[in-house]
């Protein structure tokens, strides 16, 4: 049995799932590897280093910095969030990535990006945390329309999201087949289908303009299909209890901080069941 974590982005909505990992390193759960997409995956990375706290803490201290994100750094490089702060100085010097940590931890650490040539998703195993890694990273949470795509050897990439924002079926590819599937929008959640206006500004990316064309669709099966296996037993599912209703950009401290706490409350309410289920048929 293989143990996993199925973690969804969502832009801010991902301080709902660092409060869940914080609560589950701080009570010792133990997996065998997890999948992140976009937030997912720059958050995420946390749970493999072993850092509690840091996203939320990080976030709060620069939510509201224009080095971090800023309608000034997408008119002057074409990134909204301010590559050079977020994937250098950052980790680098101002919050730093225990690097060594998440090398040593056996976890194993995918991280799904979309082929902009293709329109589908591309995913990589993290192995020491360093230059290719964190280029993952930026590609995966590469928001389309206010990010540049980013090239990583023969791939150029953008958000994980666009195609494969759930992916659970590459973690059963991978073998794992009891996952844990962290979501960041609640329970009846509806995606709905991508504005004219962005499929429009999009033109220039034809395979991606396509995967936005029919995300919704894609995203709605998904929840379809994680909804069948829950009932099934299959797969542990948890959502937020209502909508989170945070900015993708959100510059309040106090709103991350929020956010963060109804994910460790609800991931403290159902810690006892995720046990239960990741012990069952040892």
């Amino acid at each position: 049995m293989k143990k996993g974590l199925v973690l969804e982005g969502g832009a801010m909505r991902g301080m709902f799932t660092c409060g869940i990992l914080d609560v589950f390193m701080e009570q010792n759960m133990e997996f065998d590897g997890a999948a992140g997409i976009s937030a997912g995956a720059v958050f995420g990375c946390n749970f493999k280093s072993r850092q509690i706290g840091r996203p939320l803490r990080y976030n709060k201290k620069y939510c509201s910095d224009p080095r971090y994100c800023s309608i000034r750094s997408l008119v002057k490089t074409g990134d909204l969030y301010g590559v050079e702060f977020c994937y250098h100085e950052l980790p680098d010097k101002l919050d730093i990535f225990d690097r060594e940590t998440f090398s040593k931890n056996p976890l194993e650490f995918y991280i799904g990006a979309t082929d902009v040539t293709t329109g589908k998703p591309i995913f990589h195993r993290c192995s020491d945390g360093g230059e290719t890694d964190i280029e993952w990273m930026r590609a995966s949470s590469s928001m389309p329309v206010v990010s540049r795509p980013v090239q990583i050897g023969k791939y150029t990439l953008l958000d994980g999201g666009i195609a494969d924002p759930i992916p659970y079926l590459y973690m059963e590819s991978k073998g794992y087949d009891r996952n844990v599937l962290i979501l960041t929008q609640p329970e009846g959640y509806r995606k709905k289908p991508t504005s004219p206006l962005m499929l429009a500004m999009l033109r220039k990316y034809p395979a991606i303009a396509q995967a936005m064309a029919r995300r919704h669709t894609v995203y709605n099966r998904q929840l379809d299909q994680i909804k069948d296996r829950e009932i099934a037993g299959q797969s542990f599912v948890i959502r937020p209890p209502e909508d989170l209703k945070i900015g993708h950009t959100e510059k309040d401290p106090e709103e991350l901080e929020r956010v963060y706490q109804i994910g460790r409350h609800t991931a403290e309410e159902q810690i006892s069941r995720v046990r239960e289920f990741l012990e069952a048929d040892k």
